[in-house]
């Protein structure tokens, strides 16, 4: 499991019937701290995640083990929207919640 922010969308009129339907998000990876780290990753979403929300993704065979992926060519699925996240009792991250 590997922590990253969406950063953007990705659009392909021109794709493999096997995934059509999926909506394929631009991950940035992200440090403990919450910084950015690493090359982007472009992930399909299984959650219904959106533009500057936190996210959880998977690689690799894991990609393809949820309901939206099963059976289909992932190789990067969003598999959970972060609320929170605290390393050795400090807050790193807390989602805005509007109110």
């Amino acid at each position: 499991m590997l922590l990253a922010k969406v950063i953007g969308t990705v659009v392909a009129s021109a794709k493999s019937e096997r995934v059509d339907g999926l909506k394929m998000l631009i991950l940035q990876p992200l440090d403990l701290d919450g910084k950015a780290k690493g090359n982007y990753v472009v992930a399909f979403d299984a959650v219904g995640a959106g533009d500057g929300e936190v996210v959880l993704y998977v690689t690799g065979s894991s990609a393809r083990q949820t309901p939206t992926t099963d059976g289909r060519p992932a190789d990067a699925t969003i598999f959970a929207i972060v609320d929170t996240w605290d390393v050795g009792g400090t807050v790193k991250y807390e989602k805005a919640t509007s109110e």
